[in-house]
């Protein structure tokens, strides 16, 4: 489905990633794990289209993307959950989850939101709340909707645990092992490789925008430097 080929990018005379490569099939769940400035943030904003690599292709769905506008590459299939839970503050949670289905017909975002206050009924509770006053998980639950409103094939999702109390981190990461039982695709980027090995088929460990180890959710769990880089043992 997704395939980042040899991706190098710079930042002026600053390189932030150096032959990056990695893939995602459909209905697969993968995590590319990294402490901060590992260069996680700029892989995301490369797939979506926010920043341009110096060399290297971004290939969804058998084709490449680097040539595509952000918005086209959302029309495409892909959504991204931005790190920190960024939202419209001053819009209220239905207009938020209704700007993140702007491509879609009034029959279908009725019944995505539906689906998104299903997954998380406390956004239901709230939909006529304004976002800015929501408290930081629920605005986190909220930048997730958003971007399944859109119906996406493959969901990106950056650094969704950040600022979240233990709690809330597990009921996010729960909601996604209930999408992928849903059929959608992750590629989630996280610092805690803790809660994310437990969601996902296959992760990759990024460290000073290097790829350094790549496998099964079981290897790099039993892996001695991922045990002891991320896990805590």
């Amino acid at each position: 489905m997704l395939e980042v080929q040899q991706l190098n990018v710079a930042y002026g005379h600053i390189q932030a990633l150096f032959d990056v490569s990695l893939s995602v099939n459909e209905q697969e769940a993968v995590a590319v794990l990294g402490a901060n400035g590992a260069g996680k943030s700029t892989l995301i904003k490369s797939i979506m289209g926010w920043v341009q690599p110096a060399s290297g292709d971004i290939r969804f769905e058998g084709e490449s993307i680097l040539h595509l506008q952000p918005w086209e590459r959302v029309r495409r299939g892909l959504a991204l959950t931005p790190e920190g839970g960024r939202v419209f503050p001053d819009l209220s949670v239905e207009d938020n989850l209704r700007l993140g289905g702007y491509l879609q017909p009034e029959e279908a975002i009725r019944e995505d939101m539906a689906t998104v206050f299903e997954l998380f009924p406390v956004l239901e509770e709230r939909r006529k709340q304004i976002a800015k006053t929501l408290s930081g998980g629920e605005r986190q639950m909220l930048a997730i909707g958003r971007a399944l409103m859109a119906r996406p094939k493959l969901l990106l999702i950056d650094e969704v645990s950040m600022g979240l109390m233990p709690i809330l981190v597990k009921r996010v990461f729960s909601v996604f092992s209930e999408l992928r039982r849903r059929g959608v695709s992750i590629l989630l980027v996280e610092q805690n490789a803790f809660e994310s090995l437990k969601v996902v088929d296959r992760a990759y460990v990024l460290e000073n925008g290097r790829i350094v180890l790549s496998g099964t959710t079981e290897e790099l769990q039993a892996d001695p430097r991922v045990r002891a880089a991320y896990l805590g043992g």
